[in-house]
This record gives structure tokens, C-alpha cells and sequence, in this order.
């Protein structure tokens, strides 16, 4: 009887540490999110300015407008889940990809102080972004591998903590640029 009563104390133990061990990935997972919402964000809030900025110099422009605004509007109503989410940011990149274009067609804009701000700005969110992405796929990772293998697998499913999504890169990030001289 003794026996038994230790067998199941130390089973409800082990219960209790890996229940406790996958919610705080679960949680990890949560906060690493929170911070790719964030830098996402604050990308957003940088674009308006950008605009209006290359707006002064080239007006007649309208379509890389128009298309950075569809994209950054379109971002802001995207669910808030790693698939939605890594679209439309994607979406946002290409759009500001045509933004950045239009300084090479009009120099004084790109010696324009306000631009050059915005855009190493932008490129220091973008560096953000990345790292977030790739500390939110780390704890993914984490997780998903702490739920899939025995024991975690049982508490997992008795818990509901089911596998998370990655944040994905854009398809063009596998294909770097061509340089040529």
C-alpha cells in the first residue's frame, strides 16, 4: 500500500512539474508574440510619415501611394495570428520596397533629412522584427517539441496546449538580392 501511495504521489508530481513547465513555454510563447506585435506596430505607425515625406517630391506617384497605404491598412485589420500577421507584414515590406524605389528616380529626396530618418527608422524596426521572429520561432520550437514528445504529450492534451505556428519570412528573404556591377 505504502508503495502505491509513493508511486502516485511521485506520478502527480511529475504531473504537476511538466504541466507547470508547459505553461511557462506556453507563456514564453505569448510574450515572444507580444514583442513582434509591438515592432510590427510600430512599423505601422512610422509609414504615414514616410509618406507624406516622399509625397512633397514625387506626386505624381500615386500608385506606390496607394499601394503603401492598402498594405499598411490591411496590416492593421489582419488577425492577430502568425499566419495573418507574417502576410500582411509581408505585403507592407514589398509595398515599402516600391517606397524606397523612388529615391533612386528623385535625388533631393534622398538627401531629404526627414526621409533618411524615416527610413533608418524603418530599417532599424525591420531589424527588430527579424530578431523578434526569430526569439518567437525559437520558443515555438520549445514548445512544440515539449508537447509532442512522452510524457509532455499526455499533460499537453489533458491541459489543451496545443501547437503554436511560426512566424514566417517572406518568400523573398530565401532568395537574396542580385548584385551586379
Amino acid at each position: 500500500m505504502e508503495i502505491a501511495l509513493i508511486i502516485v504521489a511521485a506520478l502527480v508530481v511529475i504531473g504537476v512539474l511538466l504541466y507547470n513547465s508547459l505553461i511557462q513555454r506556453r507563456n514564453r510563447v505569448d510574450n515572444a508574440w507580444s514583442q513582434i506585435d509591438v515592432q510590427l506596430k510600430r512599423r505601422l505607425d512610422l509609414i504615414p510619415n514616410l509618406v507624406e515625406t516622399v509625397k512633397g517630391y514625387a506626386e505624381h506617384e500615386k500608385s506606390t501611394f496607394d499601394a503603401v497605404i492598402s498594405a499598411r491598412q490591411a496590416a492593421m485589420a489582419a488577425p492577430a495570428t502568425p499566419s495573418a500577421q507574417a502576410g500582411a507584414s509581408n505585403a507592407v515590406t514589398g509595398a515599402l520596397r516600391q517606397l524606397f524605389a523612388l529615391s533612386e528616380a528623385y535625388p533631393d529626396l534622398k538627401a531629404n533629412a526627414n526621409f533618411l530618418a524615416l527610413q533608418e527608422e524603418l530599417t532599424s524596426t525591420e531589424s527588430r522584427v527579424a530578431y523578434a521572429r526569430q526569439f518567437y520561432n525559437d520558443e515555438v520550437l520549445g514548445l512544440n517539441n515539449a508537447i509532442q514528445k512522452i510524457p509532455g504529450l499526455f499533460v499537453a492534451r489533458l491541459a489543451g496546449i496545443g501547437p503554436r505556428d511560426y512566424f514566417d519570412a517572406e518568400p523573398a528573404a530565401d532568395n537574396p538580392p542580385k548584385v551586379q556591377f
